[in-house]
């Protein structure tokens, strides 16, 4: 008699086993494994699939990856980009104005990066300022003795660490990180443990709404888990005794969502309006429902075969086009619509870091923008990093100004000319 065994797919947030599929993106490499030439022969390739939970609403990729291969050694410098230093400037006067006494207060950041965040909680006489992050070829780049770094992931034992050292913590951050834990019931254990009564976590994560309405499937990869509504946020934290008493939309990464949470005892323990607001707008636009993300992935094929057919023409008619931004965003574009060396030559990027490196899968040799200025120039850019369209056009005005081309693939494809 032969056994047949069911791989059985559950939620990570709430271990409910009715899930919907969303999107199969097939065997690709690791969307921030950049690497060199002589590492093309040992590169891995992984499963990539995105479910929906029909239980607690969670949107999730159920394919995962150790997270010591993913971040222990990472190419993504936060401070490399204006933009997000201006970000985090704004954010950080926010916080200490709205939840803080700074002279007396602990704040941790995990998922820290490179310091972007808490530089500027340290300048505003933030008294503790704590940062967590298993990268530690990132956190060896930060030179300020006004910072406490801790080389590991944020759970349980951590959270029992900084509490040892530093006490409890009045306002917990995490940045573009909390979509990214596998053992996300662990984490939120840390968090519910490391925080004051009357302590806050808040965190930014690409809005799962963006994600649908503007087709943003270049969000997707093994990194990011996780893609929020509030309705999935509320059912999550519900289960630690936490809630989130309010929400803040925000430009960045082309449109992300501050959540705003605490003990259900606290003193901010009362839904806003806006929280309100946006829970009733989340149920009129089928967030809860498997069909509503069925239509995303049609929509998703549409957008897909458009920007092939424009590269298709564009090389038939011998232009030169070069990709701009090499970020995990780009690879999953890169993998997921098939682009290869028969539609970009190669791929700019403005960090120092991944210079020389190839993207993976496709393997298109990373350059410095400096190349648009020289003999090697495309016809046509497109922009990966999308998001940081204004910034881009500023730094390479004379690009444009010499007949320059840009193609916006996201979220309506288009060509901008300078």
């Amino acid at each position: 008699m032969s056994i047949k065994y069911i791989n059985v797919i559950k939620c990570a947030f709430c271990d409910g086993l009715s899930m919907s599929p969303v999107i199969d993106f097939g065997e690709v490499a690791l969307a921030g494994g950049f690497l060199r030439v002589d590492q093309f022969k040992q590169e891995k390739y992984f499963s990539l699939r995105v479910y929906f939970c029909n239980d607690c609403y969670a949107v999730q990729v159920i394919d995962r990856v150790d997270p010591r291969t993913l971040f222990e050694d990472y190419f993504y410098f936060s401070s490399s980009i204006l933009t997000l230093q201006e970000h985090f400037n704004c954010y950080a006067d926010e916080v200490t104005q709205r939840f803080l006494k700074p002279e007396s207060a602990t704040v941790l950041e995990f998922g820290c990066n490179d310091g972007v965040l808490l530089r500027p909680l340290a300048d505003r006489g933030v008294r503790t300022v704590l940062g967590v992050d298993p990268a530690k070829n990132i956190l060896n780049t930060i030179n300020d003795d006004r910072l406490h770094l801790i080389n590991n992931f944020f759970n349980e034992e951590t959270s029992r660490y900084v509490i040892d050292n530093f006490g409890k913590i009045d306002v917990i951050m995490a940045n573009n990180v909390y979509a990214h834990i596998p053992n996300i019931q662990e984490t939120t254990r840390a968090i519910n443990l490391a925080l004051k009564d009357d302590g806050v976590f808040i965190f930014e994560a690409h809005y799962l709404g963006k994600v649908v309405t503007e087709m943003q499937y270049d969000m997707i990869y093994h990194e990011h888990l996780y893609y929020y509504s509030l309705l999935s946020a509320i059912k999550h934290f519900e289960r630690y005794g936490m809630m989130i008493f309010d929400v803040k939309f925000v430009p960045i990464h082309g449109g992300s969502i501050r959540f705003y949470v605490c003990k259900n005892e606290s003193k901010y323990a009362e839904p806003s309006l806006a929280v309100k607001n946006l829970e009733a707008e989340e149920l009129t636009m089928g967030f809860n429902l498997s069909k509503t993300f069925e239509m995303f992935y049609k929509n998703v094929l549409l957008s897909r075969d458009a920007l092939m057919e424009l590269l298709v023409d564009l090389r038939t008619s011998g232009h030169r086009v070069a990709g701009y931004g090499a970020s995990g965003r780009a690879n999953t574009v890169i993998q997921f619509c098939g682009i290869t060396h028969e539609h970009l030559d190669y791929m700019i990027d403005d960090a120092a870091a991944k210079l020389g490196f190839y993207t993976p899968g496709s393997h298109f040799e990373i350059r410095s923008s400096s190349v648009l200025f020289g003999e090697d120039c495309p016809d046509y850019i497109l922009l990966f990093a999308w998001p940081f369209l204004e910034e881009i056009k500023t730094k390479n005005i004379r690009y444009f100004q010499n007949g320059g081309k840009i193609i916006l693939p996201l979220p309506e494809l288009k060509i901008y000319s300078g």
